[in-house]
């Protein structure tokens, strides 16, 4: 498995831009980590204020830089403004594998545009980071996501930390 960040790699679906995270996004990642909504079925650090949510951002800023993820702001192709993220992380080069997490504003939610930003981050594991296998976990009861991983051929393989973990292989792609 390779990770190839450099340029970083802005992807496009039919409705949306997928580019870097942004110390701009502050505001709407401090919502991300914030609202009682976007934080029901994860078990993440709170932002509590624009700084928390900068600190965020820097982090993710140095995993990319380092190569430890690929992290995605989702942003509709007529509006720069961060609707949600989606990232490829946990890389582990030695077995091409990769976890993907994502989240989208409750806004934006039930119009397909995880479906849309899913489907392309997906791709470019499998083609150009070449990754064996890809993983999610998911709340149990967070029924949208498990459909949403379940329509892109990911399969329950376990549990783990009482989370559903989901995997898509790439032989059951390839057949």
């Amino acid at each position: 498995m390779q990770l190839l960040c450099n340029p970083f790699p802005y992807l496009n679906t039919e409705r949306l831009q997928l580019r870097p995270l942004a110390l701009s996004d502050d505001h709407e990642i401090l919502f991300h980590r914030s609202d009682p909504r976007m934080l029901q079925y994860i078990d993440i650090e709170r932002s509590h204020n624009l700084e928390d949510a900068r600190r965020f951002i820097q982090k993710i800023e140095h995993f990319v830089a380092e190569k430890k993820s690929v992290y995605w702001a989702i942003c509709l192709k007529n509006d720069p403004s961060l609707i949600g993220t989606i990232c490829l992380w946990n890389l582990d080069f030695e077995n091409a594998s990769a976890e993907i997490g994502y989240g989208l504003h409750p806004d934006f939610q039930g119009r397909g545009l995880m479906q849309e930003a899913l489907e392309k981050v997906v791709a470019y594991g499998w083609t150009v980071m070449e990754a064996q296998n890809l993983s999610g976990s998911v709340h149990p009861e967070n029924a949208p996501s498990i459909r949403l991983l379940e329509k892109n051929g990911f399969v329950r393989t376990g549990e783990e930390d009482g989370l559903f973990v989901f995997t898509k292989r790439v032989r059951d792609v390839r057949g």
